[in-house]
């Protein structure tokens, strides 16, 4: 029987947006989507505002500088959506 290997800290290589999901695609081949809902910021935001993400350190989270808004991979894997906030 094989096993796949999967990485213990995973980390993003690539985001994108359906009408209503935010899909991260991680280095070790999986996909890791939510619905846009949690993230109000992301929801409100321009489809250009969304495409100006970076990722932070080596991949543990992403970074939307215009919209001031941080995700971890860890929290995405985890099913947290963000707290809620004053927008």
């Amino acid at each position: 029987m094989r096993t796949l290997a999967v990485e213990p800290n995973p980390r993003a290589r690539d985001v994108e947006f359906t009408e209503d999901e935010l899909i991260v695609h991680l280095r070790d081949g999986r996909k890791v989507s939510a619905p846009l809902a949690w993230f109000p910021r992301l929801l409100q935001a321009t489809p250009q505002q969304r495409r100006k993400w970076e990722l932070l350190g080596d991949g543990e989270g992403i970074h939307w500088p215009q919209l001031d808004e941080d995700l971890s991979v860890a929290g995405l894997l985890r099913g947290t959506p963000a707290p809620e906030s004053s927008i």
